[in-house]
């Protein structure tokens, strides 16, 4: 069966190849919520892409997602084990609670898929590192959703700091500043609160953010400290362990100094919210989000450092994905990407949850 499923796919590769058309990838999805229905869709816009199978534990979200489907005529799994020991899949999208991330990625990866994991890649040091383990013993394609690195304005103006445009980069100030809680009544409320499955908020949201930061550095963390708790939204919703507002700092092994916040009680109508990234370096400063230069001197003009950038079509991420599973090409965001990221959170939540500075070999993760 393993032998006529592979002669058939090559065949209908080469067939595709012959007429100009990409070859074709079956993907199974394990996670039918929100980001998991964004996962798909956006899968389904890809040329030769088909949704060949579907598994979630709510059979609402199933039926949901099987009837988006529908015209691929996908079969639906309850046991994401069942899932995968379906032949005909050559990827899994694995969009699930935190705490199941490293876990299902490991069986995607014994089991010979190609895998697209949402962040983060574990919650634990212990998971990151397992999963970093079976990752580089697969000979199929990681990739984790962490997809601003796929996000070509971002990539252009992070190049032109990585050219000098600041000079050296000596400090990172970021922030990721919302005016609301996480809907209490949504569809990830049954997790997302709860710090054990989530990994907290810093692992769970910020883990884009710091990752960015990473990126512009050009390393990870040495050390973090840094102050947390639920701030605002005490026991709201009922039995909630995870953090509305913190502060970290970071400091690096070249020396530069990253200083993070994240808030969920943000006024709309006051300044300075939302998210960016304003990059200090020896000529001056960069606004990252805005791609704009800030020279030191008093009376020198900022310079737009990346002009508009026209989009692609559909979600250049998981085109890129698709693009490493038929070519072999390194995807934007491996496991090493991932791991430095996930590890990097945890570095900081574990400075506030302990009461001190953190040191990053206390992992004692091999990168």
């Amino acid at each position: 069966m393993q032998r006529r499923h592979f002669l058939l796919t090559s065949v209908a590769a080469l067939r595709g190849l012959a007429q100009n058309q990409p070859a074709p990838v079956s993907a199974g999805f394990i996670g039918t919520g929100n980001r998991g229905m964004y996962l798909m869709r956006a899968f389904m816009a890809q040329p030769g892409a088909r949704v060949a199978a579907l598994c979630d534990i709510k059979a609402d979200r199933l039926d949901k997602a099987a009837t988006a489907a529908a015209e691929h005529q996908p079969k639906t799994y309850s046991d994401y084990r069942a899932l995968l020991e379906q032949r005909d899949l050559d990827a899994v999208f694995i969009a699930t609670p935190c705490d199941l991330h490293a876990e299902m990625a490991i069986a995607a990866l014994a089991a010979g898929k190609h895998v697209y994991l949402e962040k983060p890649v574990g919650i634990t040091p212990e998971q990151v590192r397992q999963l970093l383990e079976a990752a580089r013993k697969a000979k199929t394609v990681l990739q984790v959703g962490q997809q601003l690195r796929s996000d070509e304005r971002l990539r252009a103006t992070i190049a032109r700091i990585h050219e000098g445009v600041a000079g050296e980069v000596i400090m990172v100030k970021a922030q990721r500043h919302a005016s609301e809680d996480l809907d209490h009544h949504g569809p990830s409320a049954d997790w997302f609160f709860d710090a054990r499955r989530s990994g907290d908020v810093i692992v769970e949201m910020a883990v884009h953010n710091l990752d960015i930061c990473n990126w512009i550095i050009g390393t990870r963390p040495e050390r973090a400290a840094g102050f947390g708790g639920t701030l605002l939204w005490k026991n709201d919703p009922p039995g909630r362990t995870n953090m509305d507002g913190y502060t970290l700092s970071y400091e690096y092994p070249n020396g530069v100094k990253l200083s993070f916040t994240q808030v969920f009680f943000h006024p709309p109508g006051l300044p300075g919210g939302g998210q960016y990234f304003y990059v200090y370096g020896t000529k001056g400063a960069v606004d990252v989000t805005a791609s704009v230069f800030y020279p030191r001197e008093r009376k020198a003009a900022p310079q737009k450092l990346v002009e508009v950038v026209p989009e692609r079509k559909g979600d250049p991420h998981i085109a890129a994905f698709l693009e490493s599973i038929r070519t072999g090409a390194q995807p934007p965001a491996d496991i090493r990407i991932g791991a430095t990221a996930a590890l990097t959170a945890i570095l900081g939540r574990e400075a506030i949850y302990q009461r001190r500075v953190t040191e990053w070999r206390e992992f004692n993760v091999d990168l």
